[in-house]
């Protein structure tokens, strides 16, 4: 009985857990008007090939300016290569 009751509480502990980061992670996409706004102004600017999406060739062209009312909208492109690399060393670590 006690088992049952251990694992019953450890499922609900894990699904409160899961649906809090699920809910979390909501909210860090969640982009204010003023957000979205900044981006389709960008888009409508720099957005050579018209498909509604800021390609690496396109978002090389953004001028200095443009880049930080981006970054301080908190809009401007995560740099994945960045992650990448992180996870390219992570790699090799536990391979030693």
């Amino acid at each position: 009985m006690k088992k049952l009751l251990i694992i019953a509480v450890g499922l609900l502990i894990a699904g409160a857990v899961t649906v809090n980061a699920a809910e979390e992670k909501k909210k860090k996409e969640e982009k204010t008007a003023e957000q979205k706004q900044l981006l389709k102004d960008m888009k409508r600017k720099y957005d050579a090939n018209k498909d509604k999406k800021l390609d690496k060739s396109e978002l090389e062209k953004v001028s200095a300016e443009d880049k930080a009312k981006m970054e301080k909208a908190a809009v401007w492109p995560k740099d994945k290569s960045k992650d990448k690399g992180k996870r390219k060393e992570r790699k090799e670590k536990k391979e030693k």
